[in-house]
């Protein structure tokens, strides 16, 4: 798409439409960002806006209904530039507020017309003029914390229930603070240690991960321009996703279907712990499977993988019984530890897409129980928190499935977790994904 503008303020108003409308806010920012000539400065700016609007948005939502008379008939686009002009104001103590004023006023007579700069220069005024709502001041519990932290009540209640009120707070502390951009050594090409020390050579800022044996932390520079990316010495991975496969004790020549693969950050990370063997990859959707091997491709180690457009739970259909060494089940989750990430899914997800997923997952697990070897492992992960879709499906998998047992994860750093037979990070724990690990040994 052609942009008609470079102004980050604009692009910030007309990314957080779309991404209201459904779209995912990363990939929209990315394209934006592909399509216009912003510099540096203008990009981080951009980004920052959206990703913060939608981060706060109950919060910005809440103190801004009050300044206006109908909200609900008010134009989409207009209370996402208020939005924009209150994130700036609150959330940013460098933007002077004069030019905050300015700016948002310019956009709303360029993208409106006069009526449009009256009326959102009014609202401005009042705000400054009266001030906001403070949020602090909601008597009950748990709506303040949802507004305070802008999410979802029930997702509030819910990990409140599981977790605690300490645990549930302090997680969502967490997930309004920007996320880490890290990735992880492709260890068929280098090492950790190598790549860290050719990075910090080529400048860029980086720490060694303290969750993932091959994750680094990249806390300056964008790594996904670079050559070290398109030589596919590195992938770009959050350190929690990285553990799934971490925890499989894999042998060169092993077997092992990805039941659930794309895009093929674990897909790859498989195989680059492969010699003979071979990963099966699949997805119910062809597209995701061209980008699987894209990846695997970049970072060679597509020799190692097949993919199969295949819904997991047919894979009867495929399949022998006890073909596969190691089977890894990345399931399809409500992905509720991604908040920091993707914080959109927050307003998307309800309670019921939780349960209709945990119904998904089991059956999935159901289905490749008997395509695991005897002696052999499943691996179940997901980026979730809540535990109707880990522990739960767990639990009534192996009420039906007496031939397997539950074994205690195992890492290379020796993460802790509250249940040492499941591993279960929490997006507080070490500011990376939330996300959970269980291993099914079959022995019989």
């Amino acid at each position: 798409m052609k942009y008609k503008t470079n102004n980050p303020r604009e692009l910030a108003v007309d990314t957080l439409v779309r991404t209201s409308n459904g779209s995912y806010s990363n990939l929209q920012i990315n394209a934006v960002i592909q399509s216009t000539s912003m510099n540096a400065a203008d990009k981080a700016l951009f980004t920052n806006i959206v990703y913060g609007v939608i981060q706060h948005r109950l919060t910005l939502q809440y103190q801004l209904n009050p300044f206006i008379r109908e909200p609900q008939n008010t134009e989409t686009w207009v209370k996402e530039l208020l939005y924009t002009a209150m994130y700036q104001l609150t959330y940013l103590d460098r933007v002077p507020k004069r030019a905050i004023f300015d700016e948002t006023i310019k956009i709303a007579k360029s993208m409106g017309h006069d009526g449009t700069r009256r009326f959102v220069t009014g609202i401005l005024h009042q705000m400054d003029r009266k001030g906001v709502a403070d949020v602090n001041a909601i008597q009950d519990e748990n709506k303040r914390l949802s507004i305070a932290y802008s999410v979802p009540t029930w997702l509030v209640t819910m990990l409140q229930e599981q977790l605690g009120k300490a645990k549930a707070k302090s997680i969502l502390q967490s997930l309004n603070v920007a996320p880490k951009q890290s990735v992880r050594a492709n260890a068929t090409k280098t090492t950790q240690a190598d790549l860290i020390t050719k990075l910090a050579a080529a400048d860029f800022d980086v720490e060694k991960s303290q969750v993932a044996s091959e994750g680094i932390i990249i806390k300056d520079g964008q790594i996904v321009h670079s050559s070290f990316f398109k030589d596919g010495l590195l992938t770009i991975q959050d350190e929690s996703a990285m553990l799934p496969v971490e925890s499989m004790p894999i042998n060169p020549d092993d077997m092992i279907l990805d039941a659930c693969s794309a895009p093929g950050g674990k897909t790859t990370q498989i195989a680059s712990r492969l010699k003979s063997g071979k990963v099966f990859a699949l997805d119910i959707h062809k597209n995701k499977l061209k980008t699987v091997l894209k990846n695997a491709t970049r970072m060679g180690v597509d020799k190692n993988i097949e993919t199969f457009e295949l819904d997991a739970r047919k894979v009867d259909q495929k399949f022998d019984d006890e073909l596969f060494d190691q089977i890894l089940v990345d399931a399809p989750c409500s992905g509720l530890g991604l908040l920091r990430r993707k914080p959109e899914i927050r307003y998307d997800k309800t309670p019921e897409d939780i349960k209709r997923l945990s119904e998904i997952q089991l059956q999935i697990l159901n289905a490749v129980a008997p395509k695991v070897k005897t002696g052999g492992m499943i691996t179940y992960s997901t980026c979730t928190i809540v535990n109707q879709e880990n522990q739960d499906v767990i639990d009534k998998f192996i009420k039906t499935h007496s031939n397997f047992e539950v074994t205690a994860p195992r890492t290379a750093l020796n993460l802790e977790s509250e249940n040492d037979q499941m591993l279960k990070i929490y997006p507080d724990d070490y500011g990376s994904d939330g996300f959970f690990v269980s291993s099914l040994v079959r022995k019989s």
